[in-house]
């Protein structure tokens, strides 16, 4: 299965770290990738585990809003979202 992609050619290369969110509420999605994504050095990429409509919504937007780049984003069968950031 392709990952939706937001027109970034290393959207293929693997994470640096993954963050596994899917049991966790909003706002705390957020909050627990800004702070992963905080101890990412610029250029790392984020893959991050999520599941529900308002995780799926806020933590791409809020990510871009941070000045991070979107690279991909795929939900599979199971209903968990893969969403690949890079540190801006």
């Amino acid at each position: 299965m392709a990952m939706a992609q937001d027109g970034n050619s290393d959207a293929g290369a693997g994470p640096d770290r993954t963050l596994d969110i899917t049991r966790d509420l909003c706002p705390m999605t957020f909050v627990r990738t800004r702070l992963a994504l905080d101890r990412m050095a610029p250029g790392e990429r984020l893959l991050v585990l999520l599941k529900g409509e308002e995780p799926r919504r806020n933590v791409p937007r809020s990510a871009r809003e941070h000045g991070h780049a979107v690279l991909a984003e795929e939900t599979g069968p199971d209903g968990v979202t893969r969403l690949l950031l890079r540190k801006g």
